[in-house]
């Protein structure tokens, strides 16, 4: 596992890589800064930081470059306030100024029966399980129909950032992506010594150029919520689909579930990729 760079010749850490990768992210005039003139790096200078944050640029520094790693619960609320930190962001950087224990080893993820009975009922309705490492855990008929990749034992963050055929069958615009990434972020952030994360991340560094920029950003988000996604099927033609994400209660675990719009062309294009007999998967790209 990554667990600090070198800055200005010294050993970051998780918390001085974090302050500096966010304050990048920051405008001058977002904050109400005059811009003074050319900057050599993009976003708030260490000073600006401190200023806007009331502690001396020393301190900050310290932070930054990793001779302090303990700042007080004040500290912490002031910068999250001066690098406009949301909420998610915020309980990052409290996590990484109060690293837990390191935890112990996890048992390997089954999705509980009642879900998988459920899931597998809905005859019309793809949805699918993954777990915290991303990995399909399992998948009724209508998903896998609907994607490959859809399928127990495929991960899908490999999928979106180093299957090349799947933008073309899977295309997420860059907010679902950079969600994503900020969700693989906050599960880092909460278990900094899983290996399976740890080579996770290390994979897809070196096998995506679109993951390496969005992992720079030190996004952190939560898994659960909702959106539209849009699927080009060979057999059916394109799909727009609702989709919702529920956290599984007591797991680490997230249901995806995909529907169309009543009376929608997307609704009846579902029956048919759906219907016993006619749901042959499809080839990403296809």
């Amino acid at each position: 596992m990554h667990r600090g760079g070198t800055y200005d010749g010294r050993v970051t850490g998780p918390l001085g890589e974090y302050l500096r990768a966010r304050r990048e992210l920051v405008g001058p005039a977002e904050v109400g800064l005059p811009p003074h003139g050319r900057r050599r790096v993009p976003g708030l200078r260490r000073e600006e930081v401190a200023l806007l944050a009331g502690i001396s640029a020393d301190y900050y520094l310290r932070l930054e470059q990793g001779r302090d790693r303990n700042p007080s619960d004040q500290v912490v609320e002031a910068l999250a306030r001066a690098l406009r930190l949301d909420t998610d962001a915020t309980a990052h950087l409290r996590r990484l100024a109060r690293p837990t224990p390191v935890r112990p080893t996890r048992r390997p993820e089954r999705v509980p029966v009642g879900i998988r009975r459920l899931v597998d009922s809905w005859t019309d309705t793809p949805a699918f399980v993954y777990g915290r490492h991303a990995d399909v855990l399992f998948a009724n008929a209508g998903a896998t129909a609907l994607a490959p990749f859809f399928v127990a034992g495929t991960n899908v963050l490999r999928a979106v950032f180093l299957d090349p055929g799947a933008p073309a069958a899977y295309p997420l615009d860059e907010a679902v992506v950079a969600n994503a990434v900020a969700s693989l972020r906050a599960l880092v952030a909460a278990d900094p010594d899983d290996p399976r994360l740890a080579d996770l991340v290390e994979e897809l560094s070196r096998g995506s150029d679109r993951f390496r920029r969005l992992w720079a950003r030190y996004d952190v988000g939560v898994r659960s919520g909702g959106g539209l996604r849009t699927f080009h099927h060979p057999r059916v033609g394109e799909l727009h689909l609702r989709y919702e994400k529920l956290v599984i209660s007591g797991t680490d675990q997230v249901l995806v579930i995909y529907h169309a719009d009543p009376g929608s062309a997307s609704a009846a294009a579902l029956r048919e990729l759906t219907r016993p007999g006619g749901n042959v998967s499809a080839s990403p790209g296809g």
